[in-house]
């Protein structure tokens, strides 16, 4: 048997970063000097832990809390830190934002507790001088945290709610010129919510009646959706994978938001139906069940890894008329034309922060324009095998116009043999903007915010 070379010494370091706070450390550094996303990094590690299902629900928290308050708790250390914080030694740096997110933001952790935790992590993994820093600086934030200043609104209104709600400034810009102070103030908050979890109950296997009593039966707490009753919100975050009916497939887990752009396709049982950009496919299995596992549904992605997941999510949701193809969308050729066609195109996601926190850091305005020639290259795709009469729907779920409106816009120009239909009349008031397409906002409707256009084919 051939035994690895590596030291005990090595073994060791393994274990520093052991418990909650550890934990959340490692996964901050990485996220720092890598692009990985916060969820990936957080499954591995609890995947990969020990730990019960309270620490779980702790590690889930602190890690979330501090990527989302980044900017303002960095602003703070920055005032009490004597140098440049953003050279802080990683295990530094990140240690005292986990305190101080505890700190500012939890009140069930005592001010001395987070901080104690945080310096014997330092001591351990850097040693006594960075200990005794750490120590320093999380003892002063707090004998001052009432009296903490922040840009003032009057004179810099940009960079005070950019820190304060901890957003990144050319985002904050945006959306003060597009929407104003005061719904720009609303959506930053509503960011900045703790997440909820919403259930689609899947009429594959059950109904909204029966689910509605099986979380009752558990004391699950839920409100029903105020759009679609098919949607259920639980009231506090829970290991509901774990449950059995997840297993058996009677719900999955999806925010509301998702179901519009396949409503507004007006499937019916027996069609031919496209999702065009497939993964993860909680479009796709809704479609599915709009079809009532009828006709053909294929759905297109260009990794076989993505379909994998996305094949072992159609069995448990006991979805049959789907055929899964690995092929790049714009590569992909059919004979046959479709009645309907999904096109939920790959976007900046700046309408999800309240759940992808980490997104928001992730991305610049460079990156928004980037993905515009993708966006249109893929409608024009999905719309050259769509069927004269037939339904294509472009969906993002981001806030940004060049992303949305401006791509809707730019293929009609070119595509005279397409029409936009208003959604206005078929969708509550509230959903629909003014050219006829569907917008939700985190802070007008709470859940994600997302972009649906529907166009068809001239016959």
């Amino acid at each position: 048997m051939k035994y690895s070379t590596r030291s005990e010494g090595a073994y060791k370091n393994l274990n520093l970063y052991d418990g909650v706070r550890g934990i959340a450390i490692k996964v901050l550094n990485r996220i720092d000097r890598t692009d990985a996303y916060l969820d990936k990094l957080l499954d591995i590690e609890i995947k990969n832990s020990e730990l019960n299902g309270i620490d779980k629900a702790l590690l889930f928290e602190i890690v979330h809390g501090v990527i989302r308050w980044l900017k303002r708790i960095d602003w703070v250390l920055n005032g009490f830190y004597k140098g440049q914080f953003s050279k802080c030694i990683p295990n530094v740096k990140n240690a005292m934002r986990v305190a101080l997110y505890q700190i500012l933001f939890l009140d069930r952790i005592p001010d001395y507790a987070a901080v104690n935790e945080a310096v014997e992590f330092v001591k351990k993994i850097q040693g006594q001088k960075s200990a005794d820093l750490t120590n320093a600086v999380l003892r002063n934030i707090i004998r001052s945290k009432n009296n903490i200043r922040y840009p003032d609104p009057e004179e810099d209104l940009v960079g005070y709610l950019a820190t304060y709600y901890s957003h990144p400034t050319w985002l904050v810009k945006r959306w003060l010129n597009r929407y104003g102070e005061k719904f720009t103030r609303e959506l930053l908050i509503a960011n900045n919510r703790k997440p909820s979890m919403t259930l689609r109950v899947n009429k594959l296997k059950t109904g909204t009646g029966e689910m509605k009593r099986l979380l009752e039966s558990v004391e699950l707490d839920y409100v029903e959706s105020a759009y679609l009753p098919n949607f259920l919100k639980l009231n506090k975050l829970t290991n509901i994978q774990d449950w059995e009916y997840f297993a058996k497939g009677y719900f999955t887990i999806q925010d509301e938001s998702t179901a519009f752009a396949c409503n507004i396709l007006d499937i019916e049982p027996g069609m031919r139906v496209l999702d065009l950009c497939a993964a993860p496919g909680g479009k796709t299995a809704y479609l599915a069940e709009l079809m009532n596992n009828t006709g053909e549904l294929v759905a297109l992605d260009k990794f076989e890894s993505r379909l994998k997941i996305l094949n072992k999510n159609l069995n448990r949701l006991g979805v049959e008329n789907c055929k899964t193809i690995a092929v790049d969308a714009m590569e992909y050729e059919d004979e046959n034309q479709f009645d309907r066609i999904l096109v939920d195109a790959p976007c900046s996601g700046l309408g999800t922060l309240t759940k992808k926190p980490d997104i928001k850091w992730k991305k610049d305005l460079l990156d928004v324009r980037k993905l515009t020639g993708t966006q249109l290259a893929l409608l024009e795709k999905g719309a050259s095998l769509l069927k004269p009469g037939g339904f294509i729907v472009y969906s993002t779920c981001t806030l940004e116009p060049e992303e949305n409106i401006e791509i809707v816009k730019s293929f009609l120009e070119k595509h005279e043999e397409f029409e936009l239909i208003s959604l206005k009349g078929t969708l509550p008031d509230d959903l629909v903007e003014e050219t006829g397409t569907l917008q939700t906002f985190p802070n007008v409707h709470k859940m994600d915010g997302a972009f649906a256009a529907k166009l068809t084919r001239k016959k």
